[in-house]
């Protein structure tokens, strides 16, 4: 039996805190499919203000909140969107987008720092004069940070131009936020300022923020209230929802300045990683809690094993690809924690735990 567990996998998986639990036993409630349930009132208040927007609506899940964000800003179907190749909504959302919204999706490549080059976003929107036989180019979706470039940071400033870039075409900005916290924790700018361009944002706080349920869509009055409508369409609207969003307040007021710490302790861990003969990753690239690194030609291990070797160490990670691991860290890892991974990576890579086991 293994004697200590350090789960990596994701941010998702952290466990509601004490304060998180007597939030939601005490929570006042009401049915919020009528808009009347007080705690979901508040946080959707409380988000509206912190993210700058002029109104906000709780959703059960992220996913669910990019769907009917796109489906508002694109509600003729046969619209299209551009987004990154590598972006969440693209690969991770089951082409919801498409499937549920007749939504098209045209990509354009993420580079490693998770920004897509203007230029070719502005190549990528359709000649209207082309409608006959082209999808009509009506958003644009940015993630921030970006996961699947290692968490990666998108500045203000290149927000803003793509923000330029979408009014010069009469197109809306549509920000994926699901850990906007991480981006303005590691980049010392308040979230609103990061959403200064966008029309609408998708926040997630089930992530890095620690609580167990729960994303919040912002933007216009007029754009929340089609909103609304569309989380009841796709079954979103749900009763006392005041038990979730209790613990959504609670992650939000006690939470967010421990994401500086998250940061670095995936810097530390990197590090560390780093100086294991048979992984390389790019130290510099860890600009929040999520790590990608690589195993090198000729380790002799595949993703496969190690992931199977750590697993008996209790350590738990995310296989990637046949050489890519990802680990992301949360409040609920410790110092401690990242030192005891990091000799368990060593010993897992040595092929001890083969031994050990008989194998």
């Amino acid at each position: 039996m293994v004697a200590r567990t350090v789960d990596l996998r994701s941010d998702t998986v952290t466990k509601p805190t004490e304060a998180m639990r007597a939030a939601m036993a005490n929570a006042e409630v009401d049915d919020d499919v009528l808009s009347h349930d007080p705690s979901a009132l508040r946080l959707e208040t409380e988000m509206a203000k912190v993210t700058g927007k002029e109104a906000a609506l709780f959703v059960p899940s992220g996913t669910m909140g990019n769907l009917v964000s796109v489906l508002v800003h694109c509600n003729i179907r046969g619209s299209e969107v551009i987004l990154g190749n590598n972006c969440h909504i693209h690969i991770f959302e089951n082409g919801g987008i498409s499937t549920i919204g007749g939504v098209h999706p045209r990509t354009v490549k993420n580079n490693d720092d998770g920004t897509m080059d203007i230029d070719l976003i502005e190549a990528a929107i359709r000649d209207p004069r082309g409608e006959i036989v082209f999808p009509t180019t009506r958003l644009i979706c940015l993630e921030n940070t970006q996961a699947n470039c290692g968490g990666r940071c998108l500045s203000a400033e290149y927000t803003d131009k793509v923000g330029e870039l979408a009014k010069k075409h009469g197109l809306k900005l549509h920000i994926d936020g699901a850990r906007i916290f991480n981006a303005s924790i590691a980049l010392g700018v308040p979230v609103h300022r990061l959403l200064q361009a966008a029309d609408s944002a998708s926040v997630c706080l089930s992530k890095g923020l620690g609580a167990p349920v729960g994303s919040v869509i912002v933007g216009s009055k007029s754009f929340i209230a089609k909103a609304r409508i569309l989380r009841k369409t796709l079954g979103g609207g749900m009763r006392q929802v005041g038990i979730l969003c209790a613990a959504d307040l609670v992650a939000l007021h006690e939470n967010v300045l421990k994401l500086e710490d998250d940061h670095k302790k995936a810097k530390m861990l990197a590090e560390g990683l780093n100086q294991i003969k048979g992984l390389r990753l790019n130290v510099a690239a860890v600009e929040t809690n999520i790590i990608f690194f690589d195993i090198v030609e000729g380790a002799k291990i595949t993703a496969e094993k190690l992931c199977k070797n750590l697993e008996h160490h209790g350590i738990l990670v995310m296989q990637e690809s046949p050489v890519r691991i990802r680990v992301v860290l949360h409040h609920q890892i410790s110092e401690s924690d990242v030192q005891y991974a990091l000799s368990c990576f060593k010993q897992a890579l040595s092929g001890r735990v083969q031994e050990e086991n008989g194998n």
